[in-house]
């Protein structure tokens, strides 16, 4: 009689979670991006979450939940319940290099279930104008001629503008000075005002002020240049060689959310970056999509894994201090 009676509870949970994954969604989702509104998490954000309606039939809302390199907003999805509602915007730093740095009081992998991957960003190396050097090379030679360590912007430990910059301490032998933000946005702007020397930043959100003339850019971090931004030499080609780093991203959700929700979500991102006038804004700001092979939650499940594996060891050797 008991086991009856715990089947018949069984059955009926998994009957109300499938109607529960059908009638979704019902009142508006929040995307949580861990940083600030402005910058280039917040640009792709937006962008999706306008698309995104449109599939979904529902109002999708941005929540920037700012603090420590991301790690506390990716912990608001973290606590949230497993019902969809709430997406979590996350990135190399976020959802890897957080993992190495910081005591999160929750496990990057399982405790979340991804989503999809997204448009990657390839860094850029640029600098505050009254820098004298107008190309890579002699951007180096002035760093490494400075009698203290030039300082290097960042959006915290662990993010990805820290990550590259600690890659650009390993790869050039030059010492920098990271200084902190709650986002590359506030970063850029003390760059802009000459407060600090150079970021390596995501090109989607210095490009605008590359174009404007308030910044000077060297390189980007890729293997060959971006089609928006083709006037700007790869590390390659400046005198680098091989310095390459891509910051992909990804939407993810809280565990246990049923895989009926992660599917619906995850189409509506599918046809968000199949939307001609979606492409061009990414493209616009630099953004490389993802092959439509790896636009699965399985795949973006295994390349985060991947890139743990490949970055941590650097990140822990560096013994990365939390400002």
């Amino acid at each position: 009689m008991r086991r009856a009676i715990l089947a018949a509870l069984a059955a009926l949970l998994i009957s109300g979670s499938h109607a529960h994954a059908q009638n979704f969604p019902s009142h508006p989702i929040t995307i949580v991006v861990p940083f600030s509104a402005g910058g280039p998490s917040d640009a792709m954000s937006r962008i999706l979450a306008e698309r995104m309606q449109r599939t979904l039939r529902e109002t999708i809302l941005i929540e920037n939940v700012t603090g420590a390199g991301g790690s506390l907003g990716v912990g608001r999805v973290v606590r949230a319940a497993p019902d969809g509602y709430t997406i979590g915007f996350g990135h190399l730093g976020t959802n890897v290099a957080n993992g190495a740095i910081y005591k999160l009081g929750y496990d990057l992998v399982t405790d979340l279930e991804p989503v999809v991957l997204l448009p990657s960003n390839p860094m850029i190396i640029v600098s505050k104008n009254a820098v004298p050097a107008t190309s890579l090379k002699e951007l180096l030679a002035w760093l490494k001629s400075r009698p203290a360590p030039p300082t290097a912007g960042t959006a915290g430990a662990g993010s990805g503008s820290h990550i590259a910059g600690l890659y650009f301490e390993n790869v050039t032998g030059i010492k920098l000075q990271f200084v902190p933000y709650r986002g590359t946005a506030p970063a850029l702007t003390d760059l802009v005002a000459g407060q600090i020397d150079i970021i390596v930043d995501q090109l989607s959100n210095s490009i605008a002020q590359v174009r404007a003339g308030t910044i000077r850019a060297y390189a980007v971090t890729d293997d060959k240049r971006v089609e928006s931004a083709s006037d700007i030499p790869t590390t390659d080609e400046a005198g680098l060689p091989g310095f390459h780093m891509t910051l992909w991203s990804g939407l993810w959700v809280p565990k246990n959310t049923p895989k009926d929700i992660v599917a619906k979500l995850n189409a509506a991102v599918i046809d968000a970056l199949n939307d001609p006038a979606v492409r061009k804004k990414f493209e616009d700001l630099g953004l490389q999509m993802p092959p439509a092979d790896q636009l699965t939650p399985e795949a973006l499940g295994t390349w985060q894994k991947a890139e743990i594996a490949k970055w941590w060891p650097m990140i822990k050797a560096a013994n990365v201090r939390l400002e």
